[in-house]
């Protein structure tokens, strides 16, 4: 018999919008928690910038989301659409493959319309703290607090969905000399609170990192600064002006900065740099939630976590989704939706927890004889089609590729530094690979009626 239980989802964005539709779909309660006064997470563009632009002061003012101005995806909108309900294209709207970010909000919003989620959702609530009540399995206790308030409210829950993202909190990795980063005379600041090119009119700009971020800002800043040096671990890179941008130039890493404003690099170039600006990443940050040191947050590794979802210690009753970078977020994050509403249904059954617990346990001991650090082991690229395919058959699905062979074709263009694969993309040759994919994009059975208005 399907078994019903009540429900706490931990953010309103792309994560716990999937959550809440599947466990609302299993007949599960649901109560989805969001801090902001509208749902979207990182999708919604927001003009502030914190009061810290590095985002180190645990005592800054925070803003969540880190979209700039121009931001356009970075993947196309069938990598983007969840498996039964496609990222259309609206009337009126951008209608490229890889369209401006306000698009993707507009999905989002017309997805939480069209499945009631919208009804769900306590806005202005920030939890501040989850733990289990006296040790026991099921019971969670969650507690809020309202916006202009300063009183905590407290609620029991049977399960929790952590769906609080992890494209907020900033990583500053070690770039550059910490003895002499505290005297360089310049403006610092971190790619999260990077919101549009004006304010850097006229000056030199030290970019560190060439990731997705550090292209597409290193364009965008281009447009005002000067110049712009971006300091990139690119093996073997020689000093270089892009052919494609005459105030652009490539280095290796930074190898020291001096009291009088200059950036040193590792091939022994310099510059006289105003800013430095890092495009390093982020790191996973849930300070609300109180596991007993069952669940940390090590190195950037979220564990230990069962296929990044379930904690074996706590499952099913606590999860985690969109924990996973470097894969098909949109769709990744609503198959694991499914997983986790169909295992507290009862529907699908977990591993033992000592089986869980071994398997997470060869993850790691894989990762360690390859050499790799533990901030890795939620990047699940080249191993994103086997992992989409095994949550596919934990619930009773097909496997496919056609996701897993468009998302390669990402990667290829992304090693070869063609970003301009956005603009040169074949739509029409991918639409007809997913036509004839054994797995159709959408299952007009289950999706509610798409209005493009």
């Amino acid at each position: 018999m399907s078994r019903s239980v009540k429900a706490a989802v931990i953010g309103a964005g792309v994560a716990g919008l999937c959550a809440a539709r599947e466990l609302r779909r299993e007949g599960h309660r649901v109560v989805i928690f969001e801090k902001a006064d509208r749902i979207g997470g990182m999708w919604i563009y927001d003009p502030r910038v914190e009061s810290d632009p590095l985002g180190i002061d645990p005592n800054r003012e925070t803003v969540h989301s880190s979209l700039y101005r121009s931001l356009r995806t970075n993947l196309p909108r069938q990598l983007m659409s969840f498996l039964d309900y496609p990222f259309a294209k609206r009337e009126n709207g951008d209608q490229r493959a890889f369209p401006y970010h306000e698009e993707v909000l507009w999905f989002l919003n017309k997805f939480a319309d069209d499945f009631g989620l919208v009804e769900l959702v306590r806005f202005n609530s920030e939890v501040v703290r989850v733990e289990r009540v006296e040790e026991k399995e099921d019971e969670w206790s969650v507690e809020w607090r309202t916006s202009g308030s300063d009183s905590v409210s407290q609620e029991v829950f049977e399960a929790v969905i952590v769906c609080t993202g992890h494209q907020s909190e900033p990583e500053l990795t070690s770039v550059v000399g910490e003895r002499s980063i505290e005297k360089w005379p310049g403006y610092q600041i971190h790619s999260h609170n990077y919101r549009v090119p004006e304010p850097f009119k006229d000056q030199t700009v030290v970019i560190i990192g060439y990731g997705p971020s550090g292209y597409e800002i290193s364009r965008d800043i281009a447009t005002e600064a000067k110049q712009v040096h971006i300091a990139t671990k690119i093996p073997n890179v020689q000093v270089q002006r892009l052919e494609s941008h005459n105030n652009i130039w490539l280095h290796m890493m930074i190898k020291h900065v001096c009291e009088d404003g200059k950036v040193v690099f590792q091939d022994g170039s310099f510059v006289y740099a105003d800013t430095i600006l890092y495009c390093t990443g982020y790191k996973y940050h849930c300070p609300f939630l109180e596991t007993n040191g069952i669940v940390t947050v090590e190195e950037n590794r979220v564990g230990p976590l069962f296929k990044h979802v379930f904690p074996p210690r706590l499952a099913p009753w606590l999860s985690f989704i969109g924990i996973p970078y470097q894969d098909t977020a949109f769709p990744v994050m609503d198959l694991q939706s499914k997983w986790v509403a169909q295992v507290l249904s009862g529907k699908v059954l977990l591993p033992s927890e000592e089986e869980m617990t071994v398997s997470t346990e060869e993850l790691y001991r894989q990762m360690e004889e390859k050499g790799l650090r533990k901030r890795y082991t939620h990047a699940i690229y080249p191993n994103g089609i086997e992992y989409f395919n095994w949550i596919l058959g934990q619930i009773g699905l097909p496997p496919e590729d056609w996701r897993g062979k468009l998302f390669l074709e990402i990667i290829e263009n992304a090693i070869a530094m063609n970003y301009g694969y956005r603009d040169e993309w074949d739509e029409a040759y991918w639409e007809s690979v997913i036509k004839e994919s054994s797995q159709p994009l959408v299952n007009e059975d289950e999706a509610k009626a798409f209005v493009l208005n």
